[in-house]
């Protein structure tokens, strides 16, 4: 058995590329593009950051796991769950730790699939895993309170943290704007 066996399914999937497979993959992508790219500007205002870097990071992540990935269908694109913890790293360690973050995150996905740790997965109980969705729910709710009521904050950071936002919409609810 060799130590490491992995080959993206790009190399293999290309052999037969047909005309067929083309337009049937260009009409896929045409359609994720319709829907990821105004997904992966509203992450990227949600997380902290300008929409064109919410653009970007969607469209380089599509090249990696497109070139990298181990299915012919994989799907990569933006995730809404993942809003909750960028902007926490960017409000407290910039966007220079969320480089270091997900360089960090990365290598550990590596290290987990050399040594076939995937099925570690299924010793986390389902109610920590209903859990852990429901409170990313609640937050990405609570992010969004301040765009549905139309608050102003005159210049105010809105802090990372769950307490803080709802601390800083009550103290600025006077300037609700329908």
């Amino acid at each position: 058995m060799k130590v490491f066996e992995f080959r993206p399914k790009l190399f293999s999937a290309l052999k037969n590329y047909s005309k067929e497979t083309f337009t049937a993959d260009l009409m896929a992508g045409i359609i994720v593009g319709i829907v990821a790219l105004p997904l992966a500007i509203a992450f990227g205002i949600a997380s902290g950051v300008s929409p064109e870097k919410g653009i970007i990071t969607a469209i380089i992540a599509g090249f990696i796991v497109s070139m990298l990935g181990g299915s012919k269908v994989q799907i990569g694109g933006p995730t809404g769950a993942f809003i909750v913890i960028i902007y926490g790293i960017i409000q407290q360690y910039g966007e220079a730790g969320l480089i270091v973050a997900t360089l960090m995150a990365g290598i550990l996905l590596i290290l987990l699939g050399v040594f076939k740790l995937g099925a570690v997965i299924k010793f986390i109980p389902y109610p920590i895993i209903v859990g852990f969705t429901s409170g990313i729910a609640v937050t990405i709710f609570t992010t969004q309170i301040a765009d549905v009521f139309g608050l102003t904050f005159g210049g105010e950071k809105v802090p990372g943290d769950f307490v803080g936002k709802w601390m800083l919409y009550f103290q600025h609810f006077d300037t609700i704007n329908w």
